[in-house]
Protein backbone atom coordinates (compact mmCIF):
# COMPACT_ATOMS: atom_id res chain seq x y z
CA UNK A 1 0.00 0.00 0.00
CA UNK A 2 0.92 3.48 -0.95
CA UNK A 3 0.14 6.79 0.77
CA UNK A 4 0.47 9.76 -0.92
CA UNK A 5 0.04 13.41 -0.02
CA UNK A 6 -0.69 15.59 -2.69
CA UNK A 7 1.62 19.00 -2.95
CA UNK A 8 3.47 18.15 0.05
CA UNK A 9 6.00 21.19 -0.49
CA UNK A 10 2.93 23.48 0.04
CA UNK A 11 1.62 21.37 2.77
CA UNK A 12 4.77 21.59 4.81
CA UNK A 13 5.13 25.00 4.22
CA UNK A 14 2.11 26.38 5.36
CA UNK A 15 2.46 23.93 8.62
CA UNK A 16 5.59 25.96 8.89
CA UNK A 17 4.16 29.65 8.69
CA UNK A 18 1.46 28.55 10.70
CA UNK A 19 3.47 26.70 13.36
CA UNK A 20 5.99 30.35 13.29
CA UNK A 21 2.75 32.78 13.95
CA UNK A 22 2.42 34.16 17.20
CA UNK A 23 -1.06 34.78 19.42
CA UNK A 24 -1.70 37.84 17.98
CA UNK A 25 -1.07 37.25 13.97
CA UNK A 26 -4.32 35.89 11.87
CA UNK A 27 -5.02 32.58 11.62
CA UNK A 28 -3.42 30.96 8.35
CA UNK A 29 -5.96 28.82 6.79
CA UNK A 30 -4.09 25.73 5.32
CA UNK A 31 -6.44 25.46 2.37
CA UNK A 32 -5.43 28.88 1.57
CA UNK A 33 -3.80 29.42 -2.12
CA UNK A 34 -0.62 28.53 -2.32
CA UNK A 35 3.05 27.91 -4.33
CA UNK A 36 6.17 26.91 -3.72
CA UNK A 37 9.03 29.16 -5.93
CA UNK A 38 12.23 28.39 -7.22
CA UNK A 39 14.07 30.26 -9.36
CA UNK A 40 11.08 32.63 -9.36
CA UNK A 41 8.64 30.02 -10.95
CA UNK A 42 6.19 27.62 -9.39
CA UNK A 43 7.61 24.09 -9.31
CA UNK A 44 4.11 23.06 -6.76
CA UNK A 45 0.98 24.76 -6.52
CA UNK A 46 -2.35 23.41 -4.46
CA UNK A 47 -5.40 22.61 -5.70
CA UNK A 48 -6.97 25.86 -4.35
CA UNK A 49 -4.18 27.92 -6.39
CA UNK A 50 -4.46 25.15 -9.45
CA UNK A 51 -8.30 25.99 -9.08
CA UNK A 52 -7.67 30.49 -9.67
CA UNK A 53 -5.74 29.16 -13.40
CA UNK A 54 -2.03 28.85 -11.16
CA UNK A 55 -0.36 25.98 -13.38
CA UNK A 56 3.54 24.74 -12.32
CA UNK A 57 6.25 26.28 -14.44
CA UNK A 58 4.79 30.05 -14.30
CA UNK A 59 6.36 32.83 -13.75
CA UNK A 60 6.04 34.31 -10.16
CA UNK A 61 4.12 37.27 -11.47
CA UNK A 62 1.94 35.08 -13.93
CA UNK A 63 0.94 32.95 -10.81
CA UNK A 64 0.21 36.47 -8.55
CA UNK A 65 -1.63 37.78 -11.50
CA UNK A 66 -4.31 34.97 -11.69
CA UNK A 67 -4.44 34.58 -7.81
CA UNK A 68 -2.98 37.95 -5.88
CA UNK A 69 -3.94 36.34 -2.64
CA UNK A 70 -1.72 33.40 -3.43
CA UNK A 71 0.85 32.67 -0.29
CA UNK A 72 4.66 32.43 -1.30
CA UNK A 73 6.63 30.01 -0.27
CA UNK A 74 10.33 29.01 -1.03
CA UNK A 75 11.18 25.66 -1.90
CA UNK A 76 13.27 23.79 1.37
CA UNK A 77 13.93 20.05 0.67
CA UNK A 78 14.98 19.63 4.41
CA UNK A 79 11.40 21.43 5.61
CA UNK A 80 9.76 18.81 3.51
CA UNK A 81 11.89 16.13 5.35
CA UNK A 82 10.65 17.78 8.53
CA UNK A 83 7.63 18.28 8.50
CA UNK A 84 6.52 14.40 7.02
CA UNK A 85 8.83 12.67 9.70
CA UNK A 86 5.29 13.29 11.83
CA UNK A 87 3.21 11.56 8.92
CA UNK A 88 5.74 8.82 9.25
CA UNK A 89 5.75 8.45 13.00
CA UNK A 90 1.67 8.34 12.84
CA UNK A 91 1.57 5.76 10.30
CA UNK A 92 3.70 3.07 12.05
CA UNK A 93 1.61 3.94 14.99
CA UNK A 94 -0.75 1.96 12.79
CA UNK A 95 1.26 -0.65 10.87
CA UNK A 96 4.95 -0.56 11.59
CA UNK A 97 7.14 -1.53 8.13
CA UNK A 98 7.00 1.97 6.79
CA UNK A 99 9.15 2.89 3.66
CA UNK A 100 9.72 6.36 3.10
CA UNK A 101 10.23 7.04 -0.76
CA UNK A 102 9.78 10.66 -0.77
CA UNK A 103 8.29 13.57 1.28
CA UNK A 104 4.85 13.06 0.65
CA UNK A 105 5.14 9.71 -0.22
CA UNK A 106 5.53 6.56 1.57
CA UNK A 107 4.50 2.72 0.99
CA UNK A 108 4.04 0.01 3.87
CA UNK A 109 2.92 -3.59 3.61
CA UNK A 110 -0.90 -4.05 2.47
CA UNK A 111 -2.21 -4.35 6.55
CA UNK A 112 -5.63 -5.76 4.87
CA UNK A 113 -5.56 -9.15 6.62
CA UNK A 114 -5.78 -7.28 9.72
CA UNK A 115 -8.93 -6.02 9.53
CA UNK A 116 -12.03 -8.24 8.90
CA UNK A 117 -14.05 -7.67 6.06
CA UNK A 118 -17.41 -6.08 7.27
CA UNK A 119 -21.08 -7.94 6.35
CA UNK A 120 -23.16 -6.93 3.51
CA UNK A 121 -22.55 -3.44 2.48
CA UNK A 122 -19.62 -3.20 4.51
CA UNK A 123 -16.08 -2.35 3.46
CA UNK A 124 -12.54 -4.45 4.74
CA UNK A 125 -9.53 -4.92 3.68
CA UNK A 126 -7.03 -2.50 2.33
CA UNK A 127 -10.05 0.10 2.64
CA UNK A 128 -10.95 -0.30 5.96
CA UNK A 129 -6.92 0.19 6.48
CA UNK A 130 -6.89 3.07 4.26
CA UNK A 131 -10.38 4.54 6.29
CA UNK A 132 -8.29 3.67 9.77
CA UNK A 133 -5.32 5.53 8.40
CA UNK A 134 -7.06 8.75 6.75
CA UNK A 135 -8.48 8.94 9.95
CA UNK A 136 -4.92 9.29 11.72
CA UNK A 137 -3.67 11.33 9.50
CA UNK A 138 -6.80 13.89 9.56
CA UNK A 139 -5.97 13.90 13.47
CA UNK A 140 -2.45 15.09 12.61
CA UNK A 141 -2.94 17.84 10.42
CA UNK A 142 -2.93 16.12 6.56
CA UNK A 143 -6.47 16.91 5.24
CA UNK A 144 -5.20 15.34 1.76
CA UNK A 145 -4.01 11.51 1.54
CA UNK A 146 -4.87 9.06 -0.88
CA UNK A 147 -4.28 5.42 -1.05
CA UNK A 148 -3.41 2.79 -3.59
CA UNK A 149 -2.60 -0.81 -2.90
CA UNK A 150 -1.47 -3.58 -5.54
CA UNK A 151 1.20 -6.37 -5.91
CA UNK A 152 4.01 -4.17 -6.65
CA UNK A 153 5.33 -0.28 -5.43
CA UNK A 154 4.88 0.87 -8.91
CA UNK A 155 1.93 -0.09 -9.62
CA UNK A 156 0.89 0.88 -5.85
CA UNK A 157 2.08 4.07 -6.52
CA UNK A 158 0.01 4.67 -9.83
CA UNK A 159 -3.05 3.76 -8.00
CA UNK A 160 -2.92 6.29 -5.39
CA UNK A 161 -2.44 9.00 -7.70
CA UNK A 162 -5.75 8.05 -9.60
CA UNK A 163 -7.53 7.83 -6.10
CA UNK A 164 -9.80 9.93 -4.71
CA UNK A 165 -8.95 11.95 -1.46
CA UNK A 166 -9.31 9.72 1.69
CA UNK A 167 -10.01 7.25 -1.09
CA UNK A 168 -8.16 3.86 -1.81
CA UNK A 169 -8.12 2.46 -5.30
CA UNK A 170 -6.75 -1.48 -4.96
CA UNK A 171 -5.46 -2.97 -7.88
CA UNK A 172 -6.83 -6.73 -8.06
CA UNK A 173 -3.84 -9.18 -7.62
CA UNK A 174 -2.44 -10.16 -10.40
CA UNK A 175 -3.62 -7.09 -12.17
CA UNK A 176 -0.90 -4.86 -11.98
CA UNK A 177 0.24 -4.83 -15.59
CA UNK A 178 -3.06 -4.88 -17.18
CA UNK A 179 -3.69 -1.62 -14.85
CA UNK A 180 -0.84 0.27 -15.98
CA UNK A 181 -1.62 -0.16 -19.45
CA UNK A 182 -4.77 1.42 -18.82
CA UNK A 183 -2.96 4.78 -18.00
CA UNK A 184 -2.21 8.14 -20.06
CA UNK A 185 1.14 8.22 -20.75
CA UNK A 186 0.77 11.82 -19.07
CA UNK A 187 1.05 9.64 -15.37
CA UNK A 188 4.77 9.52 -16.42
CA UNK A 189 5.22 13.11 -15.90
CA UNK A 190 4.87 12.06 -11.67
CA UNK A 191 8.27 10.87 -12.16
CA UNK A 192 9.72 14.26 -12.61
CA UNK A 193 11.85 15.55 -15.62
CA UNK A 194 13.10 12.36 -17.54
CA UNK A 195 9.15 11.08 -16.85
CA UNK A 196 7.50 14.13 -18.28
CA UNK A 197 10.47 14.32 -21.24
CA UNK A 198 9.65 10.20 -22.24
CA UNK A 199 5.63 11.44 -21.89
CA UNK A 200 5.83 14.64 -24.13
CA UNK A 201 7.60 12.63 -26.26
CA UNK A 202 5.33 9.78 -26.76
CA UNK A 203 2.28 11.91 -27.04
CA UNK A 204 4.04 13.38 -30.09
CA UNK A 205 4.53 9.72 -31.41
CA UNK A 206 0.98 9.26 -31.26
CA UNK A 207 1.14 7.03 -28.09
CA UNK A 208 -1.58 7.39 -25.83
CA UNK A 209 -1.52 4.50 -23.41
CA UNK A 210 0.76 3.19 -21.76
CA UNK A 211 -0.64 -0.03 -23.11
CA UNK A 212 0.56 1.33 -26.66
CA UNK A 213 4.12 2.18 -25.27
CA UNK A 214 4.35 -1.69 -24.11
CA UNK A 215 3.05 -2.61 -27.15
CA UNK A 216 6.27 -2.12 -29.15
CA UNK A 217 9.46 -4.50 -29.04
CA UNK A 218 11.82 -4.25 -26.59
CA UNK A 219 14.68 -3.61 -29.32
CA UNK A 220 12.82 -0.89 -30.44
CA UNK A 221 12.27 0.48 -26.97
CA UNK A 222 15.72 0.21 -25.95
CA UNK A 223 17.22 1.83 -29.32
CA UNK A 224 14.92 5.11 -29.28
CA UNK A 225 14.07 5.35 -25.61
CA UNK A 226 17.24 4.47 -23.25
CA UNK A 227 17.60 3.31 -20.11
CA UNK A 228 14.44 4.80 -18.46
CA UNK A 229 12.32 3.89 -21.19
CA UNK A 230 13.00 0.47 -21.09
CA UNK A 231 12.82 0.43 -17.17
CA UNK A 232 9.11 1.51 -17.97
CA UNK A 233 8.54 -0.66 -20.60
CA UNK A 234 9.63 -3.66 -18.28
CA UNK A 235 6.86 -2.44 -15.66
CA UNK A 236 4.16 -2.29 -17.80
CA UNK A 237 4.52 -5.62 -19.32
CA UNK A 238 4.69 -6.85 -15.96
CA UNK A 239 8.05 -8.06 -16.12
CA UNK A 240 10.31 -6.26 -13.39
CA UNK A 241 8.14 -6.04 -9.94
CA UNK A 242 9.65 -3.34 -7.44
CA UNK A 243 9.15 -4.58 -3.90
CA UNK A 244 9.29 -3.05 -0.93
CA UNK A 245 12.08 -1.60 1.63
CA UNK A 246 11.03 -1.23 4.76
CA UNK A 247 12.68 1.48 7.17
CA UNK A 248 13.70 -0.14 10.36
CA UNK A 249 12.48 2.55 13.39
CA UNK A 250 15.24 4.10 14.93
CA UNK A 251 16.31 2.46 19.03
CA UNK A 252 14.31 4.44 22.04
CA UNK A 253 17.96 5.95 23.34
CA UNK A 254 16.84 7.85 25.88
CA UNK A 255 16.61 6.89 29.78
CA UNK A 256 14.46 8.66 32.67
CA UNK A 257 14.04 8.14 35.90
CA UNK A 258 11.01 9.82 38.46
CA UNK A 259 11.20 10.32 42.05
CA UNK A 260 8.19 9.42 44.42
CA UNK A 261 8.24 11.41 46.28
CA UNK A 262 10.09 14.12 45.21
CA UNK A 263 13.53 15.09 45.88
CA UNK A 264 14.61 18.82 47.05
CA UNK A 265 18.29 17.83 47.36
CA UNK A 266 20.85 18.08 44.61
CA UNK A 267 22.77 15.74 46.00
CA UNK A 268 20.28 13.25 46.62
CA UNK A 269 19.21 13.51 42.82
CA UNK A 270 22.57 13.13 41.52
CA UNK A 271 23.29 9.68 43.45
CA UNK A 272 19.76 8.18 42.85
CA UNK A 273 20.45 9.55 38.98
CA UNK A 274 24.15 7.12 38.49
CA UNK A 275 22.19 4.08 37.81
CA UNK A 276 19.83 5.42 34.92
CA UNK A 277 23.63 7.27 33.55
CA UNK A 278 25.32 3.90 33.57
CA UNK A 279 22.32 2.54 31.89
CA UNK A 280 22.08 5.03 28.98
CA UNK A 281 25.76 4.84 28.35
CA UNK A 282 25.23 0.81 28.60
CA UNK A 283 22.02 1.00 25.55
CA UNK A 284 24.54 3.19 23.26
CA UNK A 285 27.65 0.92 24.01
CA UNK A 286 25.44 -2.25 22.96
CA UNK A 287 24.82 -0.40 19.39
CA UNK A 288 28.45 0.49 19.04
CA UNK A 289 27.69 4.42 20.07
CA UNK A 290 28.90 6.96 22.05
CA UNK A 291 27.14 10.24 22.68
CA UNK A 292 29.07 13.44 22.02
CA UNK A 293 25.72 15.76 22.71
CA UNK A 294 23.44 14.90 25.62
CA UNK A 295 20.10 16.79 26.45
CA UNK A 296 19.39 16.80 30.00
CA UNK A 297 15.89 17.45 30.87
CA UNK A 298 14.94 17.96 35.12
CA UNK A 299 11.20 17.79 35.72
CA UNK A 300 10.13 19.94 38.91
CA UNK A 301 6.70 20.29 39.52
CA UNK A 302 6.75 24.07 38.02
CA UNK A 303 8.50 24.16 36.36
CA UNK A 304 11.28 22.09 33.53
CA UNK A 305 14.83 22.58 33.83
CA UNK A 306 16.65 21.34 30.00
CA UNK A 307 20.26 22.21 28.71
CA UNK A 308 22.29 20.53 25.93
CA UNK A 309 26.27 19.36 27.04
CA UNK A 310 28.80 18.70 24.95
CA UNK A 311 31.59 16.54 24.80
CA UNK A 312 35.27 17.08 23.88
CA UNK A 313 35.67 13.24 23.27
CA UNK A 314 32.25 11.11 24.50
CA UNK A 315 30.18 10.88 27.80
CA UNK A 316 31.02 8.23 30.41
CA UNK A 317 27.92 7.78 32.93
CA UNK A 318 30.43 9.37 35.33
CA UNK A 319 30.44 12.79 33.17
CA UNK A 320 26.59 12.75 33.14
CA UNK A 321 26.13 12.74 37.03
CA UNK A 322 28.79 15.42 37.06
CA UNK A 323 26.39 17.28 34.59
CA UNK A 324 23.27 16.83 36.40
CA UNK A 325 24.95 18.30 39.72
CA UNK A 326 26.29 21.34 37.56
CA UNK A 327 22.26 21.75 35.92
CA UNK A 328 20.68 21.36 39.30
CA UNK A 329 22.80 22.98 42.12
CA UNK A 330 22.34 26.85 40.41
CA UNK A 331 18.80 26.22 41.12
CA UNK A 332 19.29 24.32 44.57
CA UNK A 333 21.83 24.26 47.70
CA UNK A 334 21.39 21.19 49.91
CA UNK A 335 18.13 20.87 50.78
CA UNK A 336 17.14 24.07 50.72
CA UNK A 337 15.71 25.50 47.26
CA UNK A 338 16.19 28.70 45.72
CA UNK A 339 15.22 30.57 42.19
CA UNK A 340 16.74 29.60 39.12
CA UNK A 341 15.84 31.12 35.75
CA UNK A 342 17.20 28.82 33.09
CA UNK A 343 14.21 27.99 30.75
CA UNK A 344 12.30 31.54 31.58
CA UNK A 345 10.74 30.21 34.78
CA UNK A 346 11.85 30.52 38.49
CA UNK A 347 12.62 26.33 39.54
CA UNK A 348 11.72 26.59 43.61
CA UNK A 349 9.94 22.99 43.79
CA UNK A 350 11.41 19.68 43.86
CA UNK A 351 12.92 17.51 41.22
CA UNK A 352 9.92 14.73 39.88
CA UNK A 353 12.20 13.70 36.91
CA UNK A 354 15.51 13.39 35.18
CA UNK A 355 16.02 12.26 31.56
CA UNK A 356 18.89 11.61 29.54
CA UNK A 357 18.57 12.41 25.43
CA UNK A 358 21.23 11.83 23.08
CA UNK A 359 21.60 14.75 21.20
CA UNK A 360 24.70 14.39 19.32
CA UNK A 361 25.53 10.00 18.74
CA UNK A 362 29.43 8.67 17.00
CA UNK A 363 30.51 5.60 16.12
CA UNK A 364 32.05 4.42 19.33
CA UNK A 365 35.70 3.01 17.20
CA UNK A 366 35.94 6.97 16.76
CA UNK A 367 36.63 7.01 20.00
CA UNK A 368 38.37 4.23 21.58
CA UNK A 369 41.07 4.61 23.29
CA UNK A 370 44.77 4.15 22.23
CA UNK A 371 46.82 0.28 22.52
CA UNK A 372 48.25 1.26 25.35
CA UNK A 373 45.84 3.35 27.19
CA UNK A 374 45.50 7.53 27.23
CA UNK A 375 48.35 8.04 29.61
CA UNK A 376 48.81 11.69 30.29
CA UNK A 377 46.06 13.25 28.76
CA UNK A 378 43.23 10.94 30.76
CA UNK A 379 44.94 11.93 33.95
CA UNK A 380 44.67 15.37 32.96
CA UNK A 381 40.94 14.95 31.91
CA UNK A 382 40.12 13.06 35.51
CA UNK A 383 41.92 16.08 37.49
CA UNK A 384 40.41 19.09 35.42
CA UNK A 385 37.04 16.68 36.45
CA UNK A 386 37.86 16.77 40.09
CA UNK A 387 38.61 20.49 40.25
CA UNK A 388 35.33 21.49 38.43
CA UNK A 389 33.60 19.37 40.91
CA UNK A 390 35.04 21.55 43.67
CA UNK A 391 34.73 24.88 42.62
CA UNK A 392 32.23 24.66 39.74
CA UNK A 393 31.22 24.36 36.37
CA UNK A 394 31.75 27.43 34.85
CA UNK A 395 35.19 28.54 37.14
CA UNK A 396 37.36 26.08 35.27
CA UNK A 397 37.52 27.95 31.13
CA UNK A 398 40.78 27.33 28.37
CA UNK A 399 41.14 29.46 25.88
CA UNK A 400 39.66 29.15 22.04
CA UNK A 401 40.46 31.12 19.07
CA UNK A 402 37.90 33.13 17.34
CA UNK A 403 37.36 35.36 14.38
CA UNK A 404 37.74 39.42 15.14
CA UNK A 405 40.74 42.47 14.55
CA UNK A 406 42.07 42.59 18.03
CA UNK A 407 43.90 40.21 20.12
CA UNK A 408 41.38 40.21 22.86
CA UNK A 409 38.50 39.96 19.97
CA UNK A 410 40.27 37.00 18.56
CA UNK A 411 40.21 34.96 21.59
CA UNK A 412 37.13 33.42 23.73
CA UNK A 413 36.84 31.19 27.34
CA UNK A 414 34.64 27.94 27.22
CA UNK A 415 34.42 25.98 30.23
CA UNK A 416 36.43 22.99 30.37
CA UNK A 417 34.54 19.56 28.62
CA UNK A 418 32.25 21.93 27.01
CA UNK A 419 32.88 22.08 23.01
CA UNK A 420 32.83 26.30 21.53
CA UNK A 421 29.83 27.18 20.12
CA UNK A 422 28.74 30.56 18.42
CA UNK A 423 32.07 31.52 17.93
CA UNK A 424 32.72 33.79 15.52
CA UNK A 425 34.33 32.29 12.08
CA UNK A 426 37.79 32.84 11.75
CA UNK A 427 38.34 32.24 7.72
CA UNK A 428 36.58 36.27 7.45
CA UNK A 429 38.37 38.72 5.95
CA UNK A 430 38.20 41.06 9.17
CA UNK A 431 39.48 43.75 7.26
CA UNK A 432 41.72 45.89 9.88
CA UNK A 433 42.88 42.67 12.02
CA UNK A 434 46.59 42.79 12.84
CA UNK A 435 48.91 40.07 11.00
CA UNK A 436 50.52 37.42 12.47
CA UNK A 437 52.79 36.24 14.20
CA UNK A 438 50.03 36.48 17.39
CA UNK A 439 51.25 38.06 20.65
CA UNK A 440 52.07 35.96 23.36
CA UNK A 441 50.23 37.84 25.85
CA UNK A 442 47.21 39.81 25.67
CA UNK A 443 46.03 42.05 28.56
CA UNK A 444 42.76 41.60 30.14
CA UNK A 445 42.72 45.75 30.49
CA UNK A 446 44.60 47.56 28.41
CA UNK A 447 47.69 49.16 29.51
CA UNK A 448 48.05 53.21 29.62
CA UNK A 449 50.51 54.47 27.16
CA UNK A 450 52.39 57.23 25.00
CA UNK A 451 53.45 57.46 21.49
CA UNK A 452 55.34 60.85 20.29
CA UNK A 453 57.37 62.17 17.44
CA UNK A 454 60.82 62.98 16.81
CA UNK A 455 59.97 66.80 17.48
CA UNK A 456 57.97 64.97 20.59
CA UNK A 457 54.46 66.07 19.46
CA UNK A 458 52.24 63.18 20.28
CA UNK A 459 51.48 61.00 17.28
CA UNK A 460 48.29 60.70 15.76
CA UNK A 461 45.96 58.88 13.03
CA UNK A 462 44.04 61.13 10.05
CA UNK A 463 40.75 59.77 9.08
CA UNK A 464 42.20 58.51 5.74
CA UNK A 465 44.82 56.32 7.79
CA UNK A 466 47.53 58.23 7.91
CA UNK A 467 50.40 58.47 10.77
CA UNK A 468 50.92 62.46 11.96
CA UNK A 469 54.37 61.61 12.57
CA UNK A 470 56.57 58.26 12.46
CA UNK A 471 56.67 57.05 16.13
CA UNK A 472 60.16 58.22 17.82
CA UNK A 473 59.72 57.08 21.44
CA UNK A 474 56.60 55.60 23.74
CA UNK A 475 55.77 55.26 27.44
CA UNK A 476 54.22 52.90 28.95
CA UNK A 477 53.66 53.41 32.68
CA UNK A 478 56.85 56.29 33.67
CA UNK A 479 59.67 54.76 31.45
CA UNK A 480 59.58 56.31 28.09
CA UNK A 481 61.55 53.50 25.02
CA UNK A 482 63.25 54.62 22.05
CA UNK A 483 61.33 53.18 19.26
CA UNK A 484 63.64 50.34 16.90
CA UNK A 485 60.94 49.76 14.69
CA UNK A 486 57.24 49.82 13.93
CA UNK A 487 54.18 48.70 11.34
CA UNK A 488 51.59 50.07 11.37
CA UNK A 489 48.91 51.51 11.15
CA UNK A 490 46.07 49.32 10.98
CA UNK A 491 43.01 51.41 11.31
CA UNK A 492 39.33 50.34 11.62
CA UNK A 493 36.36 52.18 12.94
CA UNK A 494 34.68 49.97 15.57
CA UNK A 495 31.44 49.69 16.67
CA UNK A 496 30.35 52.76 15.93
CA UNK A 497 27.00 52.13 15.55
CA UNK A 498 26.57 52.10 19.09
CA UNK A 499 26.92 55.75 19.73
CA UNK A 500 29.29 58.24 21.33
CA UNK A 501 31.44 56.31 23.97
CA UNK A 502 31.08 52.74 22.40
CA UNK A 503 33.39 52.83 19.55
CA UNK A 504 35.34 54.99 17.03
CA UNK A 505 38.22 55.36 15.22
CA UNK A 506 41.25 53.19 16.46
CA UNK A 507 44.67 52.37 14.58
CA UNK A 508 47.49 49.56 16.44
CA UNK A 509 50.91 49.60 15.87
CA UNK A 510 53.29 47.16 16.13
CA UNK A 511 56.14 48.86 17.88
CA UNK A 512 59.97 47.21 18.73
CA UNK A 513 62.02 49.07 21.53
CA UNK A 514 65.75 49.45 21.28
CA UNK A 515 65.83 46.82 24.35
CA UNK A 516 64.51 43.64 21.54
CA UNK A 517 60.58 43.97 23.23
CA UNK A 518 57.84 44.13 20.97
CA UNK A 519 54.06 45.67 21.67
CA UNK A 520 51.21 46.09 20.09
CA UNK A 521 50.06 49.55 20.65
CA UNK A 522 46.94 50.81 19.86
CA UNK A 523 45.64 54.83 18.90
CA UNK A 524 42.26 56.00 19.82
CA UNK A 525 40.20 58.77 18.42
CA UNK A 526 40.59 61.67 19.64
CA UNK A 527 43.83 60.90 20.79
CA UNK A 528 44.93 58.03 23.10
CA UNK A 529 46.85 55.28 23.49
CA UNK A 530 47.16 52.23 24.83
CA UNK A 531 48.67 49.02 25.26
CA UNK A 532 46.63 45.64 23.88
CA UNK A 533 49.65 42.89 24.10
CA UNK A 534 53.24 42.13 24.36
CA UNK A 535 55.43 39.83 21.85
CA UNK A 536 57.38 38.37 24.67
Amino acid sequence: MVVWCPDWSVTAGLLELADGRGEDDPVLDVGAPAVVLANNRVVVCNATARAEGVRRGQRRRDAQARCPEVVLLSANPDRDARWFEPVLTTVEEVRPGVAPLRPGLLALPAPGRYFARGGEGGIGGEEAAAALLAEHLVGAGVWDCRFGAADDLYAAERAARQATPQGCLVVPAGGSAEFLRSLPVTALADDGPEGAELADLLRRLGLVLLGDFAALSGASVSNRFGAYGVEVWRRVQGEEVVRLASRTPPPELACEISFEPPLDSAEAVTFSVRTTAERFVAGLSERQLVATGVRIEAEFEDGVSARTWLHPRCFTSRDLVDRVHWQLQAGMAGSGLRSRKSTGESITSPVTLVRFLPDTVEPAGAHVDGLWGGGADDQVVRGVARVQAMVGYDAVRVPVRQGGRSAADRQALVPWGERPVGLRPVDRPWPGRIPGPAPSRVFAEALEAEVVDEAGVDVAVTSRGQVTGPPWRFRIGRRWHPVASWAGPWPVDESWWLGAGSGGRAARFQVVGVDGRAWLLCWRSPGSWEVEAAYD
